[in-house]
């Protein structure tokens, strides 16, 4: 059964995923934490350190998805989400910058503008996932 199949039959869609999160304002932080376990998914993070992040994504193993502020603490992600693109990881961004701040490199990469409906980003990263199932 598809992931999405699932988010409609099953009230943990992410079973067996693995998410990173990586967002540095700690309410917003846990919140992700908060869903993404409730759908399922074992979190990586959250981190609010892209070194951090950068760690767990060259010596932790798989992801399935991830959700990336794109300002962590004065850095940009940016280096970051272009791993994930080489290793074919889904993932959505999150700002307080709106979509331009992302030019044209990552113009296809969903994006949320903060404040954000943390139930609408988990659900974008559900379809993104089921879709690079296939």
């Amino acid at each position: 059964m598809s992931v999405l199949a699932l988010a409609l039959s099953d009230s943990a869609p992410l079973r067996g995923c693995r998410v990173l999160i990586v967002e540095d304002e700690y309410f917003l932080a846990d919140d992700l934490d908060r869903q993404f376990r409730a759908l399922g998914a074992t979190v990586a993070g959250p981190f609010g350190r892209l070194d951090d992040a950068m760690n767990v994504l060259n010596e932790r193993g798989r992801l399935d998805g991830a959700v990336l502020d794109v300002n962590i603490r004065d850095e940009l992600v940016f280096p970051l989400a272009r791993a994930l693109q080489a290793r074919e990881v889904p993932f959505v961004f999150t700002s307080g910058y709106d979509k331009s701040t992302l030019g044209a490199e990552f113009e296809g990469v969903p994006h949320w503008e903060k404040p954000f409906d943390v139930v609408a980003v988990s659900q974008g990263l559900v379809r993104l996932i089921e879709g690079s199932a296939k």
